[in-house]
C-alpha cells in the first residue's frame, strides 16, 4: 500500500457547502487529529466535479490520504513545528487575490459565489490553511535528507522499460537582457501632483481613502480599498516601510517613491511589529518617446556584445532589470513549472516563440517589446541550446532522469515513514469503511492509551 499525503484544498469546499448541508460526525481518529465526515463528503464532491466519474473506492482512498494527512499534521504538533501567524495571513490573502483575478477583481461576484464575505472566508479557512502548512513542513521535514547518488539515478532510469520511457519534444534554453523603459520626469510629476491632490481631498472631508484607492490605486488592494492586511517588518519594500512605520493611526503619509510607482499611505493599525496599512499607487507610464530610447539603448548594448566590446554575463548585470528573475541567473531564464532552465518550444510566451523560432544557437535577437503586470518592457534574447525531439536517456536528460528518481525516492521515503508511524499512534476508523481494504493497516495499528 501507498500513503503519499495530499494537500488540502482551500476555499474550494465553502460552495458546495452552502449548497448541501451534511450532518458532521467524526470517522477517523489519529491521535489528537479528527477526519470529520464532512471532509471526505467535499473530497469527494469536488473530485466528482473535476473528472465525472469516481471508482467505487474512491471514499476508501479519500479517507486513506486525509488520514496520512492528518498522521503528519499531528507528528507536526508533537514535535512542535512552527507556523506564524503572519504566514497563515500572508498565504490567506495571497490566495483570495488569486479567486479575485479569475473573477476579474469582482468582489460581488467572489461573496455570491461563497455565500460570505472576503473577511468571512478567511476566517473560516485560516485553521485549515494553518494544518496544511504543518503538514507541508513536516513532510519537508522527513524527507530533507532525501538524496540520490548517480548510481541510483542509472538504477532508476534501468527499472523503466522501453516502451514506458516518455518521449521529450524539442527544448530550448534561452538567456535574456530585459530593459525597463524610465518615465520621463513630466509624467513622474504629473502622478505626483495626482497624489497631491487625492491627499488633500480626503483631509478636507470631501472625499475618503477607501474609496479613491478603489478609483484610482493600479494594484489589487484597490478592490479592498487599498487595504494590504497586517504585515510584519520585512514584508513591504524599504521606502515603502520606511515612511509606513513612521505614521500615527490614520495619519497619511507625503508621497511615496518605491520601484513600484508612487503612494499614498495610511496607517490604520499596530500590534507590536506589525502594521496594517492601505495605500493608494499610482504607476507613471513611459511615453512612446521614453520606450523608442529603451528600445534604442538595448540595440547599443546588443552591439557592444556582439563587438566583443562586453560580455553578455556583464551586460546582464549592468543593465538588465533587476527584478526580472533571469538577472540573478546569468541573464537564463528559468522555466517556472520545472524549476529548470529548459523550455519546451511550445511552452513560451509567443513572442520569444517566433523570435527564437529561426535562430541558430549562440545567435542572438533585436530587442522586442512585451508586456509584463501591465508595464512594458525590452528584451533581447540569445539563444543558448536547442534538443531535438527524442526518447529519454541518460546522456541527453540525466537532470531529469534525477529528478524523477528523487521524488521516487521521496514517496517511498514518506510511505515507509507513514506505516511506521502508524503503529506508535492512536488511531480509529468509522465501522462504515470496514469494506475498505486499503485501510487494513490502519485498523490493525496498535492503540496507544494514556
Amino acid at each position: 500500500m501507498r500513503y503519499i499525503a495530499t494537500v488540502i484544498l482551500i476555499f474550494v469546499g465553502l460552495a458546495t457547502q452552502a449548497q448541501q448541508q451534511i450532518i458532521d460526525k467524526v470517522v477517523a481518529t489519529i491521535g489528537s487529529e479528527l477526519v470529520l465526515l464532512s471532509e471526505v463528503e467535499e473530497q469527494h464532491a469536488l473530485s466528482l466535479a473535476q473528472r465525472g466519474t469516481l471508482p467505487e473506492d474512491a471514499r476508501c482512498r479519500i479517507v486513506e490520504q486525509l488520514m496520512a494527512n492528518k498522521l503528519l499534521i499531528n507528528q507536526a504538533v508533537l514535535d512542535s513545528v512552527e507556523v506564524s501567524e503572519d504566514e497563515v495571513e500572508t498565504q490567506l490573502d495571497a490566495r483570495i487575490e488569486q479567486i479575485l483575478s479569475y473573477m476579474n477583481g469582482d468582489i460581488e461576484q467572489f461573496e455570491t459565489y461563497y455565500g460570505q464575505s472576503i473577511g468571512a472566508v478567511k476566517e473560516q479557512f485560516r485553521r485549515d490553511l494553518r494544518n496544511q502548512l504543518l503538514s507541508e513542513r513536516m513532510r519537508s521535514q522527513i524527507m530533507a535528507d532525501v538524496k540520490v547518488t548517480p548510481s541510483e539515478v542509472k538504477s532508476f532510469y534501468s527499472s523503466i522499460t522501453v516502451d514506458s520511457l516518455p518521449y521529450f519534444s524539442s527544448e530550448v534554453e534561452i538567456s535574456e537582457i530585459v530593459m525597463r523603459p524610465k518615465t520621463n520626469e513630466a509624467e513622474r510629476n504629473k502622478m505626483i501632483t495626482k497624489l497631491e491632490d487625492i491627499k488633500a481631498q480626503i483631509e478636507n472631508g470631501t472625499s475618503d481613502f477607501p474609496s479613491m484607492a478603489q478609483k484610482f490605486s493600479e494594484d489589487g488592494s484597490a478592490r479592498l480599498g487599498g487595504d494590504l492586511g497586517w504585515a510584519s517588518r520585512g514584508k513591504f519594500v524599504p521606502e515603502f516601510e520606511a515612511a509606513a512605520y513612521k505614521l500615527k493611526d490614520n495619519e497619511i503619509s507625503d508621497v511615496v517613491t518605491t520601484e513600484f510607482g508612487f503612494h499614498l499611505i495610511q496607517m490604520l493599525g499596530r500590534r507590536g511589529n506589525a502594521i496594517n496599512v492601505r495605500h493608494i499607487l499610482l504607476r507613471p507610464r513611459p511615453s512612446d518617446n521614453d520606450l523608442e530610447l529603451a528600445e534604442r539603448k538595448l540595440d547599443s548594448i546588443r552591439t557592444l556584445i556582439m563587438d566583443d566590446s562586453i560580455s553578455f554575463s556583464v551586460a546582464v548585470k549592468t543593465y538588465s532589470f533587476e527584478d526580472i528573475q533571469s538577472y540573478n541567473n546569468d541573464g537564463r531564464m528559468v522555466n517556472s513549472v520545472t524549476g529548470n532552465t529548459f523550455f519546451e518550444v511550445g511552452d513560451l510566451d509567443p513572442d520569444v516563440y517566433f523570435t527564437i523560432d529561426t535562430m541558430e544557437v549562440g545567435s542572438m535577437s533585436k530587442p522586442f517589446r512585451f508586456r509584463q503586470q501591465d508595464e512594458y518592457f525590452f528584451r533581447l534574447v540569445r539563444l543558448e541550446s536547442r534538443t531535438q525531439p527524442h526518447t529519454a536517456n541518460l546522456a541527453a536528460d540525466y537532470s531529469k532522469i534525477q529528478k524523477a528518481a528523487i521524488e521516487s525516492k521521496r514517496n517511498e521515503f514518506i510511505n515507509n515513514w507513514i506505516e511506521n508511524r502508524i503503529d506508535d499512534t492512536f488511531i480509529q476508523v468509522d465501522t462504515r469503511y470496514n469494506g475498505c481494504l486499503n485501510l487494513d493497516l490502519w485498523r490493525k495499528a496498535r492503540e496507544i492509551r494514556p
